[in-house]
């Protein structure tokens, strides 16, 4: 049986599935990964433990999958945003991987937007100057580096395909180059402007590929046999699109997790205006698909902080609790880590508002359920505002998304219906359907989306959404109020 192997990295976890030449999923593995945060604000992780929790994702799959499955080709979705260094010689990391999460680059963005830089970056890669995306992040570990080193820097997809190819190849796929923040988006280059102004030594990035093709052969990787192809590489949520088969402008998917990326394409590359960001959804054939797309910072990460507050023995009694409230409870904004898109205010606070002693404790836990789908809310109305072509299908994946209360919620406060799939896994099945593309599993676009033709469609059904959004407007205006001292200055 012929099965492409396909790996989604994520932030907390590495998963291997094995999808099958029909499209279905054979066997599963996964690993945890782990994240540390040495000081308020910085968010980091060890690249040689997320080799290892590949590895360990891999073995788990293997050992689930049906004794006659030849493994054709690997597939690799991969965390964004994220970045490391190592050395191109040893394959030593030379320092931390810097997450996608992490502040400890503030300052430094901060600099660039007050000499006037936010424009220009704007304007060449489609992303805000932010300590999300990588530039500052790859300054900072280029600034820490030992001298002498041949150095290799780049993204989470760049640094398992160091991996799995032996160190033979450093390479990345256009999706998560897009995210980088040192790509000439309407180019398709690494830009010698950027790569000046962040500081970044061009020659340590690695070389620019489709997101379906040719990324080496395995090598010395446990139980893959040495000289397997690897075919694709991609960013997590570019891959749920894929996987979705939201191949038409309008289409979209919102991927909800520890954050959530709101993503829809577009007909031909346009400069987004502040709120949300524009970025290659995947390349074939060196051409690019566009997509508008929203950063959440922190979106379901907020739904086990609750539960543990209010000593409840799961998430979902959490969102049980939630659709019991009452009307008229308060608001919560999860600006733990600052609001991402479209607010892009990285001072932002994490706070209740409104209230009183008559809130209930399922008022309290519809508050944190609602911020989950009012944070979309607001991404959808500034891409709707620049949007050439209006909204078509909308894809709800993540683990959240299997939850038809928060489902419902997300069509209600958006007034669009959303459309769930069984598919868990939507990141590596979209790996798996481009790798399968270049092996000629599956001939074309359309031949992808007949393999996942069917969903439950959830339809908006009115209730009380304005009125929650009237609290919530209020709820963000009180987070992004300025700081100020005790003695009120």
């Amino acid at each position: 049986m012929r099965a492409i192997l396909s790996i989604d990295q994520g932030t907390t976890n590495s998963k291997a599935i094995l999808v099958a030449e029909t499209g279905e999923l054979l066997a599963r593995g996964s690993s945890p990964v782990g994240i540390a945060y040495p000081q308020p604000g910085w968010v980091e992780q060890n690249p040689n433990r997320i080799w290892a929790s590949v590895c360990e994702a891999i073995s788990a799959c293997l050992s689930a999958a049906p004794s006659d499955v030849n493994v054709e080709a690997v597939a690799i979705s991969n965390q964004r945003e994220s970045v490391t260094i190592w050395d191109g010689e040893t394959g030593e990391p030379l320092g931390p991987v810097l997450s996608w999460q992490c502040r400890r680059t503030a300052q430094d963005c901060a600099d660039l937007i007050g000499r006037g830089h936010s424009d220009r970056v704007m304007a060449l890669t489609g992303l805000p100057i932010d300590p999300m995306f990588p530039g500052a992040k790859m300054r900072w570990l280029l600034e820490r580096a030992p001298e002498g080193r041949k150095l290799r820097l780049g993204t989470i997809d760049s640094w398992l395909i160091h991996c799995f190819t032996g160190g033979k190849v450093h390479a990345c796929d256009a999706s998560n180059a897009a995210r980088s923040q040192v790509l000439d988006l309407n180019r398709q280059v690494w830009s010698e402007e950027l790569c000046e102004l962040f500081c970044v030594d061009i020659d340590a990035l690695p070389e620019l590929r489709d997101s379906s093709g040719d990324f080496g052969v395995t090598f010395g990787v446990p139980g893959i046999k040495d000289g397997t192809p690897l075919l694709a590489a991609i960013g997590d949520s570019h891959a749920a699109l894929f996987g979705h088969g939201a191949f038409y402008p309008g289409d979209g998917k919102v991927t909800f997790g520890t954050g959530s990326s709101v993503m829809t394409t577009l007909p031909h590359f346009i400069a987004p205006e502040r709120g949300i960001t524009t970025t290659v959804a995947w390349r074939l054939g060196g051409k690019p698909t566009f997509a508008f797309e929203g950063n959440i910072l922190v979106s379901a990460a907020s739904l086990p902080w609750m539960t543990e507050i209010l000593g409840l023995p799961d998430v979902a009694a959490l969102v049980e609790l939630a659709a019991t409230a009452e009307p008229d409870g308060p608001g919560f904004v999860p600006a733990f880590v600052g609001l991402g898109a479209p607010y892009w205010y990285s001072d932002a606070r994490a706070l209740f508002s409104q209230i009183n002693f008559s809130t209930t404790r399922a008022q309290m836990a519809r508050a944190v359920t609602d911020s989950i789908a009012l944070q979309v809310r607001d991404v959808f109305a500034a891409m709707r505002a620049q949007s050439p072509t209006g909204f078509g299908r909308l894809f709800v994946d993540g683990g959240p998304s299997q939850n038809r209360f928060l489902m419902q919620c997300v069509a209600d406060m958006l007034e669009h219906p959303v459309i769930q799939h069984d598919a868990p896994e939507a990141s590596a099945l979209g790996a798996a359907y481009l790798a399968g593309l270049e092996l000629g599993v599956w001939s074309d676009l359309d031949a992808i989306a007949a393999l996942n033709s069917q969903g439950n469609v959830i339809t908006p059904s009115g209730g009380d959404g304005r009125r929650r959004l009237g609290v919530w407007r209020d709820a963000i205006a009180r987070s992004t109020l300025p700081v100020t001292s005790g003695n009120g200055e």
